[in-house]
């Protein structure tokens, strides 16, 4: 089997190092990732310049490493294109959780979903952080289960995965969709000039059994995901209601 690594905290985030390292076990690995933090990028893609992919001098336990100058869809896309015989594609693990809405602009989902749209399984993990940075050693057994799970599931299938700091147990969810409040923040730069940062909280408590709930109470959560946006029962009710 041949795995393609890659993540949106850039080529040196600790999370990738671990990622690779888990994946290593299961065939051969090569990491290609952002050269600089590419953070809730989404599922961007470069299209205006030309992009470029450079050998990093990275220890990842033996996995050879490359570091791109573009987003993580970028590097799946190079990826892909210099080993067409990629079978899996890992994303992460990303330093804070993609939990709910935070899919719709997670830079690391977007490049297991770029693998999908290539015809390979992708998984993104996520692994949720606070002052301390995340014990990658504790949280690998996890990861590796995970793998096992997910590397027999059939056909080319989308997996967010998200850990807490000190799992319990493993869950498979559904995404938490909620209404969020968003919230500006205004401050001042060491200049003495305006900035402002954007950020969110939940309106509502997470409900069982979804992706939010599972990492609130310890629980590695396993979210199957579709590509399709489709609104299958609005569409049916529409062509139902309105046949045109």
């Amino acid at each position: 089997m041949r795995i393609l690594v890659t993540n949106d905290d850039g080529i040196y985030s600790p999370g990738i190092a671990a990622l690779a390292s888990i994946a290593s076990r299961f065939g051969k690995t090569t990491a290609v990732a952002p050269d600089v933090e590419q953070s809730s990028m989404g599922h961007a893609v470069t299209h205006s310049r030309p992009l470029s992919i450079k050998k990093a001098r990275l220890d990842f336990n033996g996995v050879e490493a490359f570091k791109v100058n573009g987003t993580p869809a970028d590097c799946v896309a190079l990826g892909w294109h210099l080993y067409a015989r990629t079978d899996l594609a890992l994303s992460g693990i990303n330093m804070g959780p993609n939990l709910g809405n935070s899919m719709w602009h997670s830079g690391t989902l977007a490049g297991a979903k770029q693998a999908v749209l290539f015809g390979v399984k992708g998984i993104a993990f996520s692994v949720s952080t606070g002052k301390m940075d995340p014990d990658f050693t504790a949280l690998a057994p996890y990861v590796e289960k995970v793998l096992q799970l997910l590397i027999g599931m059939p056909g080319p299938a989308l997996y967010n995965v998200n850990l807490p700091a000190r799992p319990i147990g493993i869950r498979w969810t559904r995404q938490s969709v909620r209404l969020y409040d968003g919230a500006i923040v205004p401050g001042v730069d060491p200049m003495g000039r305006k900035h402002y940062w954007f950020t969110v909280k939940p309106l509502a408590p997470a409900d069982e059994g979804t992706d939010r709930w599972a990492v609130e109470n310890g629980y590695v959560s396993i979210t199957p995901l579709l590509l399709d946006l489709t609104h299958h029962d609005q569409l049916n009710h529409m062509q139902q209601q309105n046949p045109l």
